[in-house]
């Protein structure tokens, strides 16, 4: 089947009306686009400028008809208040789901670990495979913030297994048994820190949506009780709403401005005597007021790497 593709660009006020017009020629419904600006840091963005309304129509024998009479409804609405002339485009249909999915590909994270789509074969037996479904949660092994966390994460269990001694195994580190992971989203982060050698993990997303994205995504990796998920934060851990309030390895892949207010709330507290942090989701020029903010809380800087404009610090905590 191919569709006819009609859009119109408006201001604010006017793009309800459009909208309301070709809703009812359009059987699969209207979209709309607006361009974003971002007020500040943490601006997850604001709708700005002219809005574009698009509809679909299906190209069959009555399209003339359709089309005649949606520029008719176009033409009584141009009566109250002026409307530009339709613009159309021709659109082949395809499994849009199915082209994307061709477009991700897996991701080689660090010596180890794989990000592996769902509905793919491991093409490296040899690697440590993480699948994601890509959902609405941030997270899924394309953006060089989780990136850095999954290759500081393997350095600290990797270094956690080469230091131990079993000559004498209370004078080394071993690899963090628990991890807390602050903003979980897709819970990749969690799911790999399971696979890397923690005995639990709790997760945690202020954003329900995210925690559900995360179960999810447990359960294509065959994670059961390890895996403890909920809706929370820092404030959450602390007051006892989970099963541990603190962890020898801390994972915070979120924005800077709100991880430095995370340690007003306690973020350093989470960490227990000996026991390491990661940050990511810093912007380089950020990366300084963070680590100020976590060196005011008894942490010291142990790791930094940056891919492109974003970074992320491993910190530490002294016993």
């Amino acid at each position: 089947m191919n569709w006819l593709e009609v859009s119109l660009t408006v201001n604010g006020e006017l793009a309800e009306s459009v909208a309301d017009v070709f809703a009812r020629f359009a059987p699969n419904g209207v979209m709309t686009e607006q361009g974003v600006k971002f007020n500040d840091e943490e601006d997850e963005g604001t709708a700005t400028g002219p809005i574009t309304v698009r509809a679909y129509l299906e190209v069959n024998d009555n399209l003339e008809e359709t089309r005649q009479k949606l520029e008719e409804s176009l033409f009584y609405l141009g009566m109250i208040q002026p409307v530009p002339t339709p613009t159309y485009k021709q659109i082949a249909d395809q499994n849009w789901m199915e082209a994307w999915k061709q477009n991700y590909k897996p991701i080689l994270i660090g010596k180890r670990l794989l990000i592996l789509p769902a509905w793919l074969e491991s093409p490296d037996p040899k690697r440590i495979p993480i699948k994601i479904d890509p959902g609405m949660a941030f997270g899924t092994g394309t953006h060089p913030t989780t990136q850095l966390c999954l290759e500081l994460m393997e350095v600290h269990f990797d270094d956690g297994r080469q230091t131990i001694d079993h000559r004498a195994p209370s004078t080394v580190r071993r690899p963090s048994s628990v991890v807390i992971d602050v903003g979980c989203g897709s819970g990749i982060l969690s799911i790999a820190a399971l696979k890397l050698g923690a005995d639990k993990v709790l997760g945690v997303d202020i954003d329900i949506e995210s925690v559900k994205n995360s179960r999810e995504n447990a359960d294509l990796n065959e994670m059961g009780e390890e895996l403890i998920l909920g809706q929370g934060s820092v404030t959450e851990i602390l007051r006892g709403d989970f099963a541990f309030k603190s962890a020898p390895l801390v994972v915070a892949n979120i924005l800077a401005p709100i991880i430095i207010r995370l340690f007003d709330a306690g973020l350093a507290d989470l960490v227990e005597a000996g026991g390491e942090i990661i940050l990511s989701g810093i912007l380089d020029h950020q990366a300084g007021n963070v680590v100020a903010a976590a060196e005011a809380k008894g942490l010291k800087l142990n790791d930094q790497r940056q891919m492109g404009d974003w970074v992320a610090l491993k910190m530490s905590r002294d016993v």
